[in-house]
């Protein structure tokens, strides 16, 4: 059974930091590429950022430069590292694991992040 859980999520003022976390189980993780998206309230769900089997990696210009995503294959982990934290980034989180149509294409259960006073 697969399984992404997403946590870390929280409450944090603007200017401050969170870090999100991606556990799985249940795929080959390394073989996946991994994304973190949002959704905030009325809004269609937005890629954040991306990371590839080679640690390539791409950001939305939003985060760009506040974001920082990384994986570890030993731990079977996504991280996103967010600093600067601004009160449009308030949205749930969700991670994603995306292989070839055979590999299959997952995602986690969300994770909320507020920002604000």
């Amino acid at each position: 059974q697969v399984q992404l859980v997403e946590s870390g999520g929280g409450l944090v003022q603007p200017g401050g930091s969170l870090t999100l976390s991606c556990s799985t189980s249940g795929i080959i993780f390394s073989i996946y590429v991994m994304g973190w998206y949002r959704q905030a309230p009325g809004k269609q769900r937005e890629l954040v950022a991306r990371i590839t089997t080679t640690g390539g990696t791409n950001y939305a210009n939003s985060v760009k430069g506040r974001f920082t995503i990384s994986r570890d294959n030993a731990k079977n982990t996504m991280y996103l590292q967010m600093n600067s934290l601004k009160p449009e980034d308030t949205a749930v989180y969700y991670c994603n694991a995306r292989g070839t149509v055979a590999q299959g294409d997952y995602w986690g259960q969300g994770t909320q992040v507020t920002v604000s006073d």
